[in-house]
């Protein structure tokens, strides 16, 4: 297991649906080793507090391996890692085998698995339709938020350890199922 990429990304203003919308879901990988604090990566930053980062979500992850699949699913859209507004692309880290209270090391930063990530409109925004949203929540490729235990330096290509693991085993796959469900 390894971080693949490291992304980050700042507030930014776009038009969508007639208004103006701020968000931070564009991110773009750095290079070199970059600090991880409690509240997330040094240089990144979201744009509505109410429903992103805090102490429980600071770092999204989301799996390469499944680049693959959407690049199939979309073509003709450039998909450079951080597309999905993530902030780690991992590598061997699946929602099936991830768990909530699941704990990581990467680099010198320690992490625990808080929950799946459940888009907003803006992932539609980042992709230019409000299709993406539904599309998303279908594939079951939601990813999962982390909080930092260890505030530490992480950088691509740095091996993910497992640490521990929380003793329910509740997958980040069977989260989710149960989250689209219900918003269904």
């Amino acid at each position: 297991m390894k971080l693949v990429s490291v992304s980050v990304g700042g507030p930014r203003k776009v038009e969508w649906n007639g208004e103006t919308i701020p968000t931070s879901i564009f991110k773009a990988p750095v290079a070199g080793r970059v600090r991880v604090a409690k509240l997330g990566i040094e240089g990144d930053h979201q744009s509505d507090l109410t429903v992103h980062g805090g102490v429980d979500k600071a770092v999204y992850a989301y799996p390469s391996e499944h680049y693959a699949w959407w690049r199939e699913e979309l073509p003709n859209m450039e998909l450079p890692w951080g597309a999905f507004g993530e902030n780690l692309t991992t590598e061997g880290l699946l929602e099936d085998r991830v768990h909530i209270g699941d704990r990581f090391r990467a680099g010198t930063a320690e992490f625990i698995v808080t929950q799946p990530r459940m888009p907003c409109f803006k992932l539609g925004i980042r992709f230019g339709s409000a299709a993406m949203v539904k599309r998303f929540m279908r594939s079951g490729r939601s990813g999962f938020y982390l909080a930092v235990l260890r505030e530490g330096d992480i950088g691509a290509g740095d091996a993910i350890e497992p640490l521990d693991g929380d003793q329910h085993r509740i997958s980040i796959a069977a989260v989710f199922a149960a989250k689209a469900k219900s918003q269904a």
